[in-house]
């Protein structure tokens, strides 16, 4: 199955709009397993095991990793989450942007190495460096579109004099990823749960791509706005796929030895409410 197949289905059957974000801190670990970075592993595995049945996406991000030097600990939970979710696509969330042989060498890591089924990455050096990626059949790359952090307005909220209706930046990366950039179907945006009124926007823009929105839970994203701005679809299934990441919340609903079962029913609460947005 393509990327976007993938996405579909884990919607379908786990009834889901929501992607459950792998951003492991020791320090945030509970007791027996806090400070201890070798435990990685053993923390986000216990995550997938108790959502699995629950989400449409599963998104590490590898700084979490990389600076604790757990890059082997990422495959490992890369080959656990395909064993226990099968159905559940990965999207490594790793921001990448570089040109050449260079992108060549991170499309290798992202899907190669690590296996993921998507990428996040900066379109900022343009389409030569998104292009190595589409290279991979089937596989998904998400572009940063209007992120959710307040610093997005330097630059995703200007506007370019030299294109056509000035758009904003973000209205130009939409437009792009709708239509000349995405060659093969393989383009997804990034797009923050704290701007409803710009994901709707982006949505007119690129009504056919895949949605990525991070933001909800412990940055204050609205879940019910969001899912009402992006996601379209009807009773023959989504037009669009919409996945909405939610990485603290789930993670760290509790710091004591009961940290499953409360990630689990923090994801079963987050998933009802995004489910009922659809209506």
């Amino acid at each position: 199955m393509t990327f976007l197949d993938q996405l579909r289905t884990a919607e379908r059957q786990n009834g889901s709009l929501l992607c459950v974000g792998l951003d492991p801190e020791p320090s945030r670990f509970p007791a027996h397993l806090h400070g201890d970075a070798s435990k990685i592993y053993d923390f986000c595995a216990a995550i997938v095991d108790a959502t699995a049945d629950l989400v449409m996406a599963f998104k590490p991000q590898i700084a979490y990793f990389a600076a604790h030097r757990a890059e082997a600990q990422l495959e490992r939970l890369m080959a656990h989450m395909r064993r226990a979710a099968p159905n559940v696509p990965i999207i490594l969330d790793a921001k990448r942007g570089d040109i050449g042989s260079t992108a060549e060498q991170y499309a290798k890591e992202a899907f190669e190495r690590y296996g993921a089924d998507a990428v996040t990455l900066s379109p900022f050096m343009g389409f030569d460096s998104i292009q190595p990626y589409l290279k991979y059949h089937g596989k998904g790359a998400y572009l940063l579109c209007r992120t959710s952090n307040p610093g997005g307005d330097d630059f995703q909220n200007q506007r370019l004099a030299s294109v056509e209706g000035q758009p904003t930046l973000f209205e130009h990366i939409a437009a792009l990823a709708q239509g000349p950039w995405n060659l093969n179907g393989q383009l997804g945006l990034v797009v923050g749960a704290t701007y409803p009124a710009e994901i709707e926007r982006v949505r007119a823009l690129a009504p056919t791509v895949p949605l990525l929105i991070p933001g909800v839970g412990a940055q204050g994203g609205d879940a019910l706005a969001t899912v009402k701005a992006g996601w379209r679809g009807d009773a023959q299934g989504t037009t669009a796929p919409v996945s909405v990441n939610s990485s603290r919340a789930v993670l760290y609903a509790s710091s004591g030895a009961d940290f499953v079962q409360a990630a689990r029913a923090e994801a079963i609460k987050t998933r009802d409410i995004l489910q009922a947005a659809k209506v």
